[in-house]
């Protein structure tokens, strides 16, 4: 009764909202900085050193305690378990209970080693946590891709070990069957996917084992095979452009790319300024000498910034280009197209000046950009020790082994050897590939489309088939239109139909205009035309599962994955659309368009440069603080804002991003917080909080705790440790699982080889059971800490984690270096 009534008076909101996250995001910071630590020193990680190293930076962050001696001492968790509770009891019993040492002693025990070690260790198994994330994603479904993807990037023996024993003993089974008629082709292909999984991890298995792991990256600029991503495409994506920066940087370019950026800004500003110029006022009357001046100070902002000759770096370019641009600010009224000369000398420049987008090119910065893009495909090794190639494609079969970078060196003429037709509609009720009738997923009814696709090589014709439903073709036009404006006029996808579209009649016509629409694209004059639109085909009719490169949400959001062009101009036609009193507002707006230009070439350069922590204003050492440290001078009343800002810039680890990305990732997360809650989110928070702190609530969790360790009123007993190749099979279903769920909008804003690596990072961190304990203890001491606020339980905590070796380690390090410095004063 004494706790109910103290945490009934406690408000629980900011431990949920605030310190539980920062102490989360602390944890994986430290991680990070340890598995970092390791690598330097040798690539070869092992387990203990990992743990060593983790408390060493540990103390390094926390200054003041470290959690060692309790995490990977049993004697000592227990004392330390002992001692907290003696405290509890202290506060929570009546006086004279307390003084009955016989029962205060009986009833720690019973808390300490009865309840409190038993449940600390279940939630510190890492079995335990990858069952549990398993559970959580239940509803998601696997992909035969990302399951494919962490047997690739997996570097630990066992879990390829396990995977692979268990594909040998399903490969057993199924050839001990004994079928017939259509079975036998089923059979066929399952044995095939099963033959395939194990020789992936055959494969990984020896290059892990004898040393010969290959950073692909690196390979692929050996080897210099990749795909050519045009600099129009890279100026207008927001993680390719990231990378040119960063490069431009480098080389000293970065004048240019600021110049053509801010131009674009004031391209469609301007366009926006004289949209609303044009609307007049309810009394009639138009703004036009005001827009005028704006627009004049802006422009005139832009050539002082970067054409004048007091500019600092200087765009340069021809002179009389210049001259005359200057002759046109002075002398007539300025245009969105005012700049249009200058801007496309620029770019040429960039596109031609060798030491730009052509050294770009052939830069390590350039591979990256394309893994993070999802355009970098693993390399069949083909000069391997194991004696053959092996196809990355998630293909079973391996008939279709043509990687991107392999159709990166592949002529139009050859690749019109690739033929393709919808054979069949095919319709399903459960198995989308069995039978016919209409497919129904989650009570969603449509339509697959069976594609037959042949493909001549030089060694014969290979033949496959790939399932596509209409939205998948929707979103395969909507790409490639965009890709390649000349097909927007030429292509023509049937339209959608909302009412009766899985009427036979309609299938079948639809059908038949797909079939027209397919054979139109693979024409010899289309791909002519549009080379590059080669891949985007093959990619396509690949038999994989169509990654779709825009959802209904993803194009919604492409305000904030197009930067500077498409964000703006949307922004210039929501003005529009706006009522007539909110439009005028939004022309007040105006009155700062003079500011416009300098303070727009200020932010790309001020946020082109790398600054770790968001919002910085007072410095704070990222390397040696925690997370929350460097979150204070948000005052955005935001909650969740605020939580997603820090676990995005710990899991993806975006402090080594430059700041311009950083900035867009900050504006996407406000703008969907409220476009999707608004205000109502805090509340919901709020209420949330409220529920779990009820007294209903609590009184369900003792009881669900009660009943877990005795159930019935018997002591349970302990729970037989599951099989190791059990275990390590539990490990790649939940990284697959974790790896399934991450949304492709999410792979766009951050990129997929940076999502990737932070989910992986994530789900790594949870493998170490030492480490598990620290993150249990740090919460276990911030509840205390919340719950009784008047007690000195900070300094407690302090006392009690005091004998930690590595803090003493800490501060003899601290005295040696501090004694030279006392010794000159």
């Amino acid at each position: 009764m004494n706790l109910y009534n103290k945490s009934k008076e406690i408000d629980w909101l900011p431990y949920f909202a605030t310190r539980l996250v920062d102490d989360f995001g602390t944890h994986l910071r430290i991680f990070t900085k340890a598995q970092q630590r390791i690598t330097e020193k040798d690539d070869r990680m092992k387990a203990e050193d990992l743990v060593d190293t983790f408390f060493e930076v540990e103390v390094e962050m926390e200054k003041e305690v470290c959690r060692d001696l309790v995490c990977t001492s049993p004697k000592d968790e227990e004392g330390f378990l002992r001692d907290l509770c003696e405290v509890l009891l202290y506060l929570l019993l009546p006086p004279g209970d307390f003084q009955n040492k016989i029962m205060r002693y009986f009833v720690r025990e019973i808390i300490a080693r009865g309840i409190l070690l038993p449940l600390i260790n279940q939630l510190s198994d890492p079995d335990y946590i990858n069952q549990y994330v398993i559970w959580m994603i239940r509803d998601s479904v696997c992909s035969y891709e990302a399951f494919m993807n962490i047997i690739k990037l997996s570097d630990n023996v066992g879990e390829l070990e396990a995977v692979r024993d268990k594909a040998a003993e399903e490969l057993q089974y199924l050839r001990s069957l004994d079928t017939a008629g259509d079975d036998i082709n089923t059979i066929k292909n399952q044995i095939n996917s099963l033959l395939f999984v194990k020789k992936v991890c055959d494969t990984r298995i020896l290059r892990l084992q004898t040393g010969k792991e290959i950073d692909a990256v690196k390979l692929a600029v050996k080897c210099g095979k990749l795909c050519t991503l045009p600099l129009d495409n890279i100026l207008v994506d927001n993680i390719a452009l990231q990378f040119f920066m960063d490069y431009m940087q480098q080389v000293g370019g970065q004048a240019h790319l600021f110049f053509w950026m801010t131009v674009e800004g004031y391209r469609v500003t301007a366009q926006q300024q004289l949209a609303v110029l044009l609307s007049p006022k309810k009394d009639g009357r138009h703004q036009t000498t005001q827009t005028k001046d704006l627009l004049r100070t802006a422009a005139v902002g832009v050539y002082d910034q970067y054409l004048s000759e007091k500019a600092s770096p200087r765009v340069n370019i021809d002179d009389a280009l210049v001259a005359k641009l200057a002759e046109k600010l002075n002398h007539e009224d300025p245009t969105p197209e005012i700049f249009d000369e200058v801007q496309r000398k620029v770019y040429e420049l960039m596109l031609r000046d060798e030491r730009f987008y052509p050294s770009f090119k052939q830069h390590v910065l350039y591979v990256r950009m394309l893994a993070e893009l999802d355009m970098l495909k693993d390399p069949s090794f083909r000069g391997s020790d194991d004696g053959e190639g092996e196809s990355f494609n998630g293909s079973p079969t391996g008939s279709i082994n043509l990687s991107l970078d392999d159709l990166s060196n592949v002529s139009t003429d050859e690749f019109v050897q690739l033929r393709a037709c919808i054979s069949d509609t095919v319709f399903a009720d459960y198995d989308p590939y069995a039978m016919a009738g209409v497919c129904n997923d989650h009570g969603k009814t449509y339509a697959l489309y069976a594609i037959t696709v042949r493909r001549r090589t030089p060694t014969g014709e290979e033949v496959w088939k790939t399932y596509r439903r209409y939205s998948d073709f929707h979103d395969f036009h909507m790409r490639i239109t965009e890709q390649f404006e000349n097909l927007a006029s030429i292509l023509k996808l049937p339209g959608k139909k909302t009412f009766n579209n899985m009427d036979k009649e309609f299938l079948e016509k639809r059908k038949k205009d797909l079939n027209a629409y397919l054979q139109l694209l693979l024409t010899p004059e289309t791909l002519k035309a549009s080379p590059a639109l080669a891949h985007c085909i093959y990619d396509f009719l690949e038999n994989k599962a169509y990654s779709k490169g825009k959802r209904d949400f993803a194009r919604k959001m492409d305000t904030f994955v197009n930067p500077l062009r498409n964000s703006m101009r949307n922004v210039s036609n929501a003005v529009k659309s706006l009522p007539d009193s909110l439009a005028e507002g939004m022309t007040k707006m105006s009155d700062n368009m003079g500011k416009m230009s300098e303070r727009l070439g200020q932010d790309i350069k001020q946020s082109f440069f790398k600054e770790s922590p968001l919002m910085q204003k007072t410095y704070v050492d990222p390397e040696h603080s925690r997370v929350g440290a460097q979150l204070e001078d948000i005052v955005d009343d935001t909650i969740p804002l605020r939580i997603m800002l820090l676990l995005m810039d710990e899991v993806f680890d975006l402090k080594e991003r430059n700041q311009w990305l950083r900035r867009n990732i900050k504006n996407l997360l406000q703008q969907l917080i409220r476009a999707m809650h608004g205000d109502t989110l805090n509340k919901k928070i709020v209420d949330h909080v409220d529920w779990m702190t009820s007294p209903e609530q609590v009184a369900d969790a003792v009881k669900r705790l009660r009943d877990a360790l005795w159930p019935n009123g018997i002591l349970a007993e302990a729970v037989p440790r599951r099989d190791k190749a059990i275990r390590m099979r539990t490990r790649i279903a939940g990284k697959t699982k974790l790896l399934g769920i991450m949304p492709d909008e999410l792979k766009h804003i951050l990129g997929a080889e940076t999502t990737r690596k932070g989910i992986l990072r994530v789900f790594e961190m949870f493998q170490h059971s030492q480490l598990n304990k620290r993150m249990v203890y740090v919460f276990l001491e911030g509840f205390l800490e919340t719950l009784f606020p008047m007690y000195k339980f900070r300094e407690l905590f302090n006392k009690l984690h005091s004998c930690s070796k590595q803090m003493q380690r800490y501060k003899h390090k601290l005295q040696s270096t501090q004694a030279p410095s006392l010794q000159k004063r």
